[in-house]
């Protein structure tokens, strides 16, 4: 993994968590909340990519969302796994099983806690590629 390669992936993660930020903002319908949770689950993917890109740039491979979230936390490079665990979870009820309890308890995850998670990633993970 080149850094360039590495820099590109950041950005996808950065316009990704862009437009989950900008669907929470514009929700106001049942249409809007399913594409807001679709928004989640593609920034979620594009999130854990990003550790496994990074872990590897500094030579620590891994293979599982699971995985790669775990190692990233004991290599400092996220603030807080548990968090990011759950979102693991919550993305893999989202994408597999549908009902609507379930995709509003999680968009309200995704909105009170979920975009703060993931803006503390992006930003910690700049600070430690020193691309801040």
């Amino acid at each position: 993994m080149r850094k360039i390669d590495l820099i590109i992936t950041l950005e996808k993660l950065e316009k990704a968590f862009k437009r989950l930020e900008e669907a929470i903002d514009k929700t106001k319908d049942d249409l809007d909340r399913d594409g807001t949770i679709q928004r989640f689950e593609f920034t979620f993917e594009q999130l854990w990519k990003t550790l496994k890109n990074t872990l590897e740039y500094l030579g620590t491979p891994c293979h599982s969302p699971r995985d790669c979230i775990k190692k990233a936390f004991k290599s400092d490079l996220v603030p807080d796994d548990e968090i990011l665990l759950d979102m693991l979870e919550d993305r893999n009820s989202s994408s597999h099983i549908y009902d609507e309890s379930t995709a509003l308890e999680i968009f309200e995850r995704i909105r009170s806690a979920y975009l703060d998670s993931i803006r503390r990633v992006v930003e910690s993970l700049k600070k430690n590629l020193n691309l801040d």
